[in-house]
């Protein structure tokens, strides 16, 4: 009767032969973690720029809306009213607009800039990977065909 030969030596020998080095998975995680920081600081500075944003239009529209609910004398004071408020309305939403503009660009600029770095990090740390493993593999496959 043929015995089944063991494998287990086998694969041992065979993975011992090929180690695996989790360090560049660990260090891909901490520097995937260091760059969602550093986008959510991005986004967090944005929302909180925009939320000031907000407020200040709120407020200064509130306030010109107390002019409107005042009783007038003739019902062409309401029109004039009406026109003053619409005016300074749309005066008020163009810059509160470009305020909003230049928040946007700021968030872009600084997630462009976080994106290039890195993506040169991740292009130099991957060169530096394949030139470890494939010394790793070449001692290996050496030290196999010596035994």
């Amino acid at each position: 009767m043929a015995m089944n030969q063991d494998f287990t030596a086998v694969m041992k020998d065979m993975m011992g032969a090929f180690p695996v080095d989790t360090s560049a998975m660990e260090d891909a995680f901490k520097n995937t973690a260091a760059l969602n920081e550093k986008l959510s600081s991005v986004a967090l500075s944005a929302a909180e720029k925009s939320a000031e944003v907000s407020s200040k239009w709120t407020k200064e529209t509130l306030a010109k809306l107390g002019g409107m609910s005042a009783a007038k004398a003739d019902p062409a004071d309401y029109a004039k009213t009406m026109t003053d408020f619409a005016s300074a309305s749309a005066e008020v939403a163009a810059e509160n607009m470009a305020a909003f503009a230049e928040i946007a660009k700021k968030v872009q600029m600084d997630t462009v800039e976080l994106m290039m770095a890195a993506g040169k990090d991740i292009s130099e740390e991957a060169a530096t990977v394949v030139k470890k493993a494939t010394a790793d593999v070449t001692t290996a496959a050496k030290k196999a065909a010596t035994k």
